[in-house]
């Protein structure tokens, strides 16, 4: 969910290269209703394609009547980040800090021996968690 789902997809298609997967819609009625049980609400749906694969896709709503709250924490149970493996942390990192993105953490290697693996949580221009990932010299993260 985002409070600017039309800045929030050219965060993540100038930062990490995601299409749009089709043109934005807007939603209303009935039908969205009784879909997310929410009574009288609209909504803007933008679906942007992932870099290199056409299933999943990132979904983006921005609803007419939004909740506030806090930005999740790292370690609260759910769904809480995106991840997107990236062939430069560093680079990468300084795309989000440069879109408006922050930082969450600092670049760590979460890999063994002889297998690293660079990992830093970031946080989108709303708050959302991102993880990037960079595995050195064909390791997998």
């Amino acid at each position: 969910m985002a409070r600017d789902a039309p800045g929030l997809a050219r965060f993540y298609a100038g930062v990490f290269g995601c299409k749009e997967r089709r043109p934005p819609r807007r939603l209303l009625g009935t039908a969205v209703a009784r879909g997310n049980g929410l009574p009288r609400v609209g909504l803007l749906s933008v679906w942007l394609t992932l870099p290199g694969v056409e299933a999943p896709f990132l979904e983006i709503h921005q609803y007419d009547r939004a909740v506030d709250r806090p930005p999740p924490a790292v370690n609260a149970p759910g769904y809480g980040h995106i991840s997107f493996a990236v062939d430069d942390i560093r680079e990468t990192r300084a795309a989000i800090l440069g879109a408006g993105g922050r930082a969450q953490g600092e670049i760590t290697d979460l890999g063994v021996a002889g297998a690293p693996v660079l990992v830093v949580y970031m946080r989108d221009p709303e708050g959302n968690l991102v993880e990037i990932e960079e595995a050195r010299a064909g390791t997998t993260p």
